[in-house]
């Protein structure tokens, strides 16, 4: 089994590597490769996506590595192989980003990510730190895992789902903020499992091991 993590210019990729080739290690789920190249992609069993910075950014990013995003969809939509986006590589699923300005998403999971605008003015964007998940739907990559558990976000837009069905945790910062969406094949986390101590390296070992 091989796990690709894909690289494209969009942040330090150090510790994703090392959390999901643990998880892989003590799951023994294969191998995990950091790669910017398609073929590997399509060769790999499970395709991961990170992201760091702006939706436009990440976005032109992506795209300028030729063949990157073909070859993530070949392996994601017509071969159905798990996938999950984290940070910006959950955002870039939907339907369209309006940070900075409004930029195409691929539209795997309807819905737009708009700038978090919390309740209470106190609260300060980005939304950044410790929050507690709520769980809305069960899910594979959930086991083990329940609300009140806590994740790190670091993050100014989040993803509004147009199916509720597709949001599967929430957290609360001023009001609902998106933190897992997920349909079929695919998932996507808007905080960072890597750097979500033991309940984050719960999900990527449950990630390894789903079989949808």
């Amino acid at each position: 089994m091989l796990t690709a993590i894909i690289d494209y210019d969009s942040g330090n990729l150090h510790s994703a590597e090392k959390a999901f080739q643990r998880m892989a290690r003590e799951t023994g789920t294969g191998e995990v490769i950091v790669t910017s190249s398609p073929e590997d992609v399509l060769r790999a069993d499970r395709v991961v996506l990170p992201g760091d910075g702006a939706f436009p950014a990440c976005k032109a990013e992506l795209f300028e590595h030729s063949g990157l995003f073909e070859a993530t969809e070949e392996a994601v939509i017509r071969r159905g192989r798990p996938f999950l986006g984290i940070c910006i590589g959950m955002q870039m699923l939907s339907t369209t980003g309006h940070e900075y300005v409004e930029t195409p998403g691929f539209d795997w999971i309807g819905g737009d990510v708009v700038k978090i605008t919390p309740a209470d003015p106190s609260l300060k964007v980005p939304h950044m730190g410790w929050n507690n998940l709520v769980i809305d739907s069960p899910h594979p990559l959930l086991a083990g895992v329940a609300s009140g558990d806590h994740a790190y976000f670091v993050h100014s837009y989040h993803f509004q789902v147009k199916d509720p069905a597709h949001r599967l945790a929430h957290v609360d910062y001023g009001g609902d903020i998106t933190a897992i969406v997920g349909r079929d094949n695919m998932v996507g986390m808007q905080f960072h499992p890597e750097k979500s101590q033991h309940i984050g390296l719960r999900m990527i070992a449950n990630f390894l091991s789903w079989a949808p």
